[in-house]
């Protein structure tokens, strides 16, 4: 039996395995190798749970690292967006750190885990 052969209409190799003829897949390469942090990790956790299919399609193209990168930055600007803005609405000010450091890091730590919920809710589980 014949390890190898090539289909002569596609052009697909093919490997034998047993009984069975396989085809010989290659993963397309990703085209950047950007980093991907914490955003993007919650992200493909979710798509591996929740969204097998796009998580799947993903992969098979090639865009998986590049669309995990997109969304880790998204996430971050729209975190750090999310708290300046409200520390500016609420008044939360450098003077109120130099006075009382125990309540502005109560205030920030409040605001920043609301900004992670909005984000986590906005872009990374949905």
């Amino acid at each position: 039996m014949k390890q190898h052969c090539i289909d002569k209409k596609t052009g697909i190799s093919y490997t034998s395995q047993g009984d069975y003829y396989l085809p010989d897949l290659i993963l397309p390469a990703e085209k950047e190798n950007r980093p991907v942090g914490v955003w993007g990790q919650r992200h493909l956790r979710y798509l591996k749970q929740h969204r097998r299919i796009p998580c799947t399609n993903l992969i098979t193209n090639g865009k998986l690292n590049s669309y995990l990168a997109d969304i880790d930055e998204q996430s971050e600007n729209m975190f750090f967006r999310l708290v300046e803005q409200m520390a500016e609405r609420e008044s939360i000010t450098e003077q109120l750190k130099a006075d009382n450091q125990t309540e502005w890091i109560a205030r920030m730590n409040n605001i920043r885990s609301r900004a992670a919920e909005i984000v986590n809710a906005g872009l990374i589980y949905n």
